[in-house]
């Protein structure tokens, strides 16, 4: 019956509503997006004969070609859909794991402080852009969500009063979306395009360096209006760790965990390996050094400055919250809600500045990857030799180079629309409606002025 269908966006809508309004009915995000995740594949698996033979699912339909019974739907859902999408969940939440344990390992032996030690303008404009700059360049070699809990590990040494920090986290989050949107290994999505095929590693720098740079210099420049004449005072750089490092041990831990991070894209490039298992490496790694640098040190160091003090520290409610919300997305793709909307996109808008954008805005909402995925499986690479309209969707057309853009930016329009707003949600403890009325606006002119740049650049060149 179609009524199962339509009870899953029902759920998804009311679950997300409930993370919208977290500070208004005091239950943690994290508990709603397991309820989305766990609730949605149920009905999925109850409901899935009529679900199934509505035909939208894209993969149900090769799967049952020479399967039919209720028994191959059970299978379907529950061993090949479930797990599959399990496994590309994992990889992001080892991810996700790995780096904030990381972040944590260092800032537990103060290797922050050998750069917050150097930041002596308190000049609140300044720092705001050098904060935009560094973002928007790290996470384009990085990534967008390890880019994000790096800077925002920083921010919490430069600035203590939480306004201020939150203005500037929201600076981090859409700085990092437009740094990873034009590097092929600085989002999610973009990795995607560059290993289907739809787009080249020079061809997506080369076209989206300019919309992506345009759209970070308009929001940091917004943002700048709001603190000019403002001054910051100092933050001490003093912990619970501080008896226990020396500026020698401050600075050689700053360094392990830097190249622990840089090398996850490098890993990635040579081995072809899911990025999880490069940054796993690395973890793997720094855990060796420090315990065994820590061997002969006394109890009370090893306790505070141990990767197992780290992952104490890690905030795991991030984590489980980007499983729910993981879950909750991929049961609307495998059940065919994502399919469906994107061939209303196909029918409603066909042209690619406009459905992009809409992808874009709806990327604020739900999870880029499985939206990128979609676009991805509905249309076909064209070959070089065709004319017209179809000239967008060759291997590096406008279509494709704008879906990058689109997808990894429109995300920074809701904090819940990207990796980095959520881990910032997370760590911050940003509200909701705050971000929504004060920052999605300015994320909105920033992402409008890329893609007119991007226009102004197909004119010109």
């Amino acid at each position: 019956m179609i009524m199962m269908f339509y009870l899953m966006l029902v759920v998804f809508i009311i679950g997300y509503t409930m993370i919208v309004l977290e500070h208004v009915v005091n239950v943690n995000k994290a508990a709603f997006a397991l309820l989305i995740g766990v609730l949605l594949w149920t009905i999925y698996a109850i409901g899935g004969n009529e679900i199934l033979a509505l035909g939208y699912s894209p993969s149900w339909a090769n799967f049952s070609a020479s399967h039919q019974s209720a028994s191959a739907v059970r299978e379907f859902i529950t061993e090949h859909e479930l797990f599959q999408h399990l496994g590309d969940v994992s990889s992001i939440l080892f991810f996700l794991l790995g780096a904030m344990t990381i972040v944590e390992l260092v800032d537990k032996y103060q290797g922050f402080s050998v750069i917050t030690s150097r930041v002596q303008n308190t000049d609140i404009t300044k720092l705001l852009w050098m904060v935009a700059l560094l973002t928007f360049f790290m996470s384009a070699l990085l990534d967008n969500l390890t880019t994000t809990i790096i800077m925002l590990t920083l921010l919490r040494k430069l600035i203590s009063k939480k306004h201020f920090r939150w203005l500037f986290a929201s600076v981090v989050i859409m700085a990092s979306n437009t740094g990873g949107a034009w590097s092929p290994i600085g989002d999610v999505t973009t990795i995607m395009l560059w290993i289907g095929g739809q787009v080249t590693a020079g061809s997506i720098v080369g076209h989206l360096f300019l919309p992506s740079f345009a759209n970070m210099m308009v929001v940091t420049f917004i943002f700048s209006r709001f603190v000019k004449g403002h001054r910051i005072p100092p933050v001490l750089a003093a912990g619970e760790t501080a008896q226990f490092t020396t500026r020698k041990e401050q600075t050689t831990m700053l360094i392990l965990g830097s190249l622990a991070l840089i090398s996850v894209p490098i890993f990635k490039t040579y081995t072809h390996l899911p990025p999880f298992m490069g940054m796993m490496l690395g973890l793997g790694v720094m855990w060796v050094i420090t315990d065994r640098y820590l061997d002969g040190k006394h109890k009370a160091d090893q306790r505070k400055l141990t990767v197992l003090a780290a992952l104490k520290s890690v905030d795991i409610s991030t984590v489980l919250f980007f499983l729910g919300v993981l879950l909750g997305v991929s049961a609307l793709q495998s059940a065919g809600h994502l399919n469906l909307l994107s061939e209303w996109l196909n029918q409603n808008f066909p042209n690619v500045y406009a459905s992009n954008m809409i992808i874009g805005v709806i990327s604020a909402i739900v999870d880029n990857v499985p939206l990128v995925a979609a676009s991805m499986g509905m249309y076909d690479i064209q070959p070089a030799l065709v004319s017209g309209h179809m000239l967008n969707f060759i291997q590096n057309g406008d279509f494709w180079n704008l879906l990058a853009y689109c997808a990894g930016t429109g995300g920074s329009i809701l904090i819940i629309g990207s990796a980095a707003g959520v881990a910032a949600m997370g760590i911050e403890k940003i509200n909701f409606v705050w971000y929504m009325r004060k920052m999605s606006w300015i994320a909105i002119v920033g992402y409008v002025a890329g893609v007119g740049v991007y226009f102004l650049q197909t004119l010109i060149f």
